[in-house]
């Protein structure tokens, strides 16, 4: 849609909001599109297109027909939208609903919907149904990004498009292109699995995300019907968890700690393998996927060699040849637009707007002034997550938009000539539209993953808040259903309860941690502060004593954790941000420039890139820091050839040295 379309639009929805009988077709051709050149059969297209927009947007346009005169007379036939139409019904809720909820919607941070989380909440203040709450310290849980195939297969099973893509087949380890219906997304196993019809095969199907060997393609000129009723969590719930089978290693001696403490205690003997290397011993170690113990093992790189089975040897080759082939491609020139100037907001990927989005904007606009008057134009920008500019162009659209042919009284009034912003006419837009299924999705998916922590589960308002928002989102809401998250569920109990008792008692804790990085344990005195999850892998915030900064400790990596008797540092406070980000920045920082592939672009944000540029390709440049250099190679090898090192050099050519000598290992 063009810039005037929007104005056209909007001024489109206002006219017909505020009429009673309804207008007609030459009334809106007159005074609303002011349109007095194209034909009759050219204005007609225009204004089904138009009424096709806002059914789009939620606004059912209702056709109004006088007494005695024919259905199909448009000289008589008067349109209008009733004052109910997609408004999202009002919601009051608790403090303690407030808080689960916002846990709920911060679950998506960086993953796919958590731009429709932002927007669902920002309704909910727009209505005045969100109140002020304050947020538990130890718990934090999110949702782990999935990478760009979880967006898209997102957006193509809302919109009901088949998609295509490339599959590694488990049951014959060929790459197939797949043409199927997406019906559902969902988490089994720690893996994410979508649940689809395969038009191929005619039948359904289950695909691991973490097989697909390309980028999905969505038909948008196809669609579909789901069956009705449908759930994925029931559907995954008839899923067998895979064998535990057996990884024959070598692995340098000294090294990779992490894989020895899982290795069996007597390593099973392969036949016809010979012995291992001088340097090398030969380790057992159980798995039950053979991908995911393959990313594993790319990243160690020269450090590990697999000698059987021969499925997981492919695999790992597989992701090391494709790793170094990207390595080895031509560059694209590096070049990164503006920084632009949005206050109090990191820059974030996302897909360029248009002016639908910036009419959907509006419609958010304009009730969250209401409930918000007075606030600062760089705040107000802030919360919608664009720059001044784009707000101002906004609200200059906005004041220029009301009823047909109306007086300065019948138009929008907004003032923010001294950069606070007022509203005093909102033309009956004050009240927010319905959740769209994203919106719906994003909340309710999160409220039901936070049913694996007891701690919010406990006293109902989890539940309340569920029942109230099912209640809101209507038929938007029942297909949530096709959504299910990973459980947040500490796998670390224990070290869990011990650090939320230290951080509700503040005392200081001696840790005994595991650092796959420096490949050692390491002791060290340190003041836990907050608790947060991503998926079920749980991360400790604190004040490390020996690194005289805020580090994180995953849970699982902890050997030891318990009170050393002293009480916390009166210094010692958590990060900035919330939720807590994984890596904190500092002066001393490497900035790296790194190419992704559309497949790994959803890597910028979880490295939280402060720079990205677009490539012809669907890839993306993207500039981030780093605190450590030495473990970037492991990086590049871990993601197979969605990621590459362009800028430092000496960075870029010591990744490619790394991946050389992991593939020579099994150039015999």
């Amino acid at each position: 849609m063009s810039a005037s379309r929007t104005e056209r639009l909007l001024n489109l929805l206002i006219a017909l909001l505020n009429t009673t009988y309804g207008l007609r077709r030459s009334e809106l051709r007159d005074k609303v599109y002011r349109d007095s050149t194209s034909s009759d059969v050219a204005f007609g297209r225009m204004f089904e297109r138009d009424k096709g927009e806002l059914r789009h947007f939620g606004f059912d346009v209702e056709t109004v027909m006088d007494k005695g005169w024919g259905s199909d007379d448009p000289a008589t036939t008067r349109y209008r939208i009733g004052k109910e139409s997609n408004r999202l019904p009002d919601v009051d809720l608790t403090p303690a609903e407030c808080t689960v909820l916002i846990l709920a919607a911060q679950l998506w941070e960086h993953a796919a919907l958590g731009s429709a989380a932002v927007n669902a909440v920002r309704k909910l203040q727009a209505s005045g149904g969100l109140v002020d709450a304050e947020l538990p310290a130890g718990v934090q849980p999110r949702i782990r990004p999935a990478g760009q195939a979880f967006e898209d297969l997102v957006a193509a099973m809302h919109a009901q498009h088949p998609v295509s893509f490339r599959y590694l087949a488990g049951s014959t380890g060929k790459e197939e292109e797949r043409l199927v219906e997406p019906w559902g997304l969902g988490s089994r196993f720690g893996q994410w699995y979508l649940v689809a019809q395969d038009r191929t095969r005619g039948d359904k199907r289950f695909f691991r995300l973490s097989r697909l060997t390309s980028a999905v393609t969505v038909l948008e000129k196809e669609s579909f019907t789901p069956p009705a009723d449908f759930n994925v969590r029931s559907e995954l719930a008839s899923l067998a968890e895979l064998p535990v089978s057996t990884a024959v290693l070598d692995v340098q001696a000294g090294r990779l700690h992490g894989l020895r403490s899982r290795a069996l205690s007597a390593p099973v003997p392969e036949p016809g393998a010979g012995l291992p290397k001088a340097g090398r011993d030969r380790l057992s170690v159980p798995y039950r996927d053979a991908e995911t113990l393959a990313e594993e093992l790319a990243s160690y790189g020269p450090r590990v060699r697999v000698v059987s089975p021969p499925e997981l040897v492919t695999s790992v080759r597989r992701r090391l040849a494709a790793a170094e082939h990207f390595a080895s491609a031509p560059v694209p020139p590096v070049a990164f637009p503006p920084v632009s100037s949005l206050a109090g907001a990191a820059p974030r990927r996302g897909r360029k707007r248009t002016s639908e989005d910036q009419l959907a904007r509006m419609l958010q606009l304009v009730p969250f002034l209401v409930h918000n008057q007075g606030l600062h134009i760089s705040e107000v920008a802030a919360k919608f997550g664009i720059t001044r500019n784009e707000l101002e162009a906004d609200l200059r659209i906005l004041i220029c938009s009301g009823l047909p042919e109306g007086y300065p009284d019948d138009l929008l009034d907004i003032q923010w000539d001294d950069d606070h912003v007022t509203i005093t006419q909102d033309l009956d837009l004050k009240r927010p539209v319905r959740f769209t299924v994203e919106e719906a999705c994003a909340l309710l998916t999160g409220l039901e993953t936070l049913n694996g922590l007891p701690e919010l589960a406990e006293g109902g308002a989890l539940e309340s808040v569920t029942l109230k928002l099912m209640a809101a989102a209507g038929e938007e809401g029942l297909k949530a259903a096709a959504l299910s998250a990973p459980e947040v569920g500490p796998g670390n109990s224990a070290a869990l309860e011990t650090a939320q008792g230290a951080i509700r008692t503040g005392a200081q804790l001696r840790l005994r941690y595991f650092s796959p990085l420096r490949d050692t344990v390491s002791e060290r005195d340190i003041d836990p502060l907050r608790l947060y999850s991503l998926d079920n892998t749980w991360y400790l915030e604190a004040y490390c004593h020996s690194a005289r900064g805020l580090r994180n400790f995953r849970l699982d990596r902890i050997e030891a954790l318990e009170p050393n008797g002293r009480p916390v540092s009166e210094s010692a406070t958590p990060g900035d941000s919330f939720p807590v980000k994984l890596f904190t920045p500092n002066d001393d920082d490497a900035v790296v420039v790194v190419e992704l592939t559309r497949r790994g672009a959803g890597l910028a944000d979880e490295y939280y890139a402060e720079r990205t540029a677009e490539l012809p390709d669907g890839g993306l440049l993207a500039e981030i820091r780093f605190g450590s250099t030495d473990w970037l190679p492991m990086f590049v090898a871990q993601h197979g050839g969605t990621a590459r090192i362009i800028q430092p050099d000496e960075l870029a050519a010591t990744s490619r040295q790394w991946l050389s000598a992991a593939l020579a290992q099994y150039e015999d």
